[in-house]
């Protein structure tokens, strides 16, 4: 798994790439704590180059949304396709969280 991060004004772009799995999850909660402990509140995950996400990713998205949330942030998804958009239906991840087609319109909503 890759994770490349960006800035877009107040938010930070995480775009993940590979598999978000038992063996990957820790990196991606690792690395995105290291930005919540900086003080990012707003984050977009971009998670179109990812084929494959597993019930440990989607824990740790969980972990991730319940800090922002704590902390009176936000986070925002865009790029779904295939499997990882399937997952996130069927276990109401698309009722939880903001879900946009495209990274373009998930920073246009803030």
């Amino acid at each position: 798994m890759q994770i490349f991060t960006t800035k877009e004004k107040d938010t930070l772009v995480l775009e993940v790439k590979g598999r978000l799995d038992a063996v990957t999850s820790p990196k991606l909660e690792e690395e995105s704590q290291a930005w919540i402990d900086q003080g990012e509140k707003a984050m977009v995950m971009d998670l179109g180059g990812v084929d494959y996400i597993s019930s440990a990713g989607l824990r740790t998205i969980l972990i991730l949304a319940r800090k922002l949330n704590g902390m009176g942030g936000k986070i925002r998804f865009c790029g779904l396709k295939g499997m990882v958009q399937e997952v996130f239906s069927i276990s109401g991840f698309t009722s939880l969280f903001p879900v946009f087609p495209s990274l373009t319109e998930a920073l246009g909503h803030s």
